[in-house]
């Protein structure tokens, strides 16, 4: 069976994504867990991140996608790049790092609760 380039396209695609969701699911967890040490998150960090790289790099029409792509390249290049990257540094960066994580996520879930249907009837409603 024959695949059409449209059909491997949207699985290059899937695939691309599911890989970007895994690695910011990855450094969320890793900046929950308190036992990780900078050496450690930098090594786990730069097998997700050339694992990431290895997948054919699509285009991303998602606001959500595009953002998580920069989050994770910006990230990469302080962290992993870095000359000096110690354990004081990655305490540092923990909390703020984990809120942007937090607010990337929202903007994920932010677009699957609004309805037009809903949106027309909270317009209109006079709360006084």
């Amino acid at each position: 069976m024959r695949y059409t380039q449209k059909q491997i396209d949207k699985f290059n695609r899937q695939k691309y994504i599911v890989e970007l969701e895994k690695v910011s699911k990855n450094l969320f967890r890793m900046f929950r867990d308190d036992n990780i040490l900078a050496e450690d998150f930098v090594r786990k960090f730069g097998q997700l991140k050339k694992k990431f790289d290895e997948k054919v790099e699509v285009q991303l029409e998602s606001e959500y996608h595009q953002q998580l792509k920069e989050y994770i390249t910006r990230l990469h290049r302080q962290t992993c790049l870095a000359e000096l990257f110690t354990d004081k540094n990655f305490s540092d960066i923990r909390e703020a790092e984990m809120s942007n994580l937090n607010r990337l996520q929202k903007l994920k879930n932010g677009t699957s609760y609004k309805k037009d249907k809903h949106k027309s009837k909270r317009q209109n409603e006079d709360w006084g």
